[in-house]
């Protein structure tokens, strides 16, 4: 059965899509079939997977809106075995009209329902905002893998984003974890899995103090993979490239990579 992955933050600057680009990849890389959905209006996961929004006709804000089905709106990527399905300038005004729709909040699952197994993964890239776009996503949701970077303010608003994924289960979709843990600082019933550290710089005393702390709060969740801050990383996207296939060897590839192994081990 195919295993649908939130990734969000509503602080922007997290690594967010970078996270959604390159886990893709890699887990496309090893084997599984994986689909990503750029439910951001933005567009850098579409961009960073080698797509032009400009030429596109059709996007998820199709499939949200116009109930298209989201086998006609995928996308081949540079990776085998990785698809997409692109977001476009139209969805920045989804937001709005989502509001006055009828189920707004379940538009997406319904698209995700047609799948008909035909990928094992799907990553769903969240706009960095708690909104209408990012509850679909968290309603069509197995899962919610939450990236914090590794700086001063990592943990702001976490406590937030947990009460929405908490409102989310209770009330349009019990089904949906972060990876299958406590955390015991925001909630004693949530039950959550995945929290991924971020551009981590090992130079840095503030890095390592901030990675303890997260760790130290978030009680088991946090990732055993640390994504380094990487040069190579934030060069990729401008080539439209995963990093496993822009440089394979570099640190962020290994990361990534590692990561894949981590996500696939939690099922």
């Amino acid at each position: 059965m195919v295993r649908v992955t939130a990734c969000t933050n509503q602080k922007g600057g997290v690594g967010k899509t970078t996270t959604v680009v390159n886990l893709a990849a890699s887990l496309a890389l090893s084997g599984t079939s994986t689909l990503v959905i750029d439910l951001d209006p933005q567009g850098n996961a579409t961009s960073g997977l080698g797509v032009d929004r400009r030429s596109l006709d059709r996007s998820v804000y199709d499939a949200l809106i116009d109930r298209v089905p989201i086998s006609e709106l995928t996308l081949g990527t540079a990776v085998e075995g990785l698809d997409l399905v692109p977001s476009a300038a139209a969805l920045s005004g989804a937001e709005v009209e989502l509001v006055g729709m009828p189920a707004r909040e379940r538009r997406l699952s319904v698209c995700l329902a047609g799948l008909d197994q035909k990928y094992d993964r799907v990553l769903i890239d969240c706009p960095p905002s708690l909104g209408l776009l990012t509850v679909n996503a968290l309603t069509a949701a197995d899962g919610v893998l939450i990236p914090i970077q590794t700086e001063y303010y990592a943990l702001e608003g976490l406590s937030q984003l947990v009460n929405t994924i908490r409102l989310v289960r209770e009330s349009l979709n019990p089904r949906l974890e972060i990876d299958g843990v406590l955390l015991t600082m925001f909630d004693p019933r949530l039950e959550i899995i995945g929290v991924l550290l971020t551009m981590f710089d090992g130079r840095t005393r503030l890095s390592g103090q901030v990675a303890a702390e997260v760790r130290r709060h978030l009680n088991g969740t946090v990732y055993d993979t640390v994504v380094p801050r990487s040069v190579r990383l934030a060069e990729a996207p401008s080539h439209g490239l995963p990093i496993a296939l822009y440089d394979p060897s570099s640190r962020g590839a290994l990361a990534y990579g590692a990561l894949a192994l981590e996500v696939a081990a939690r099922g």
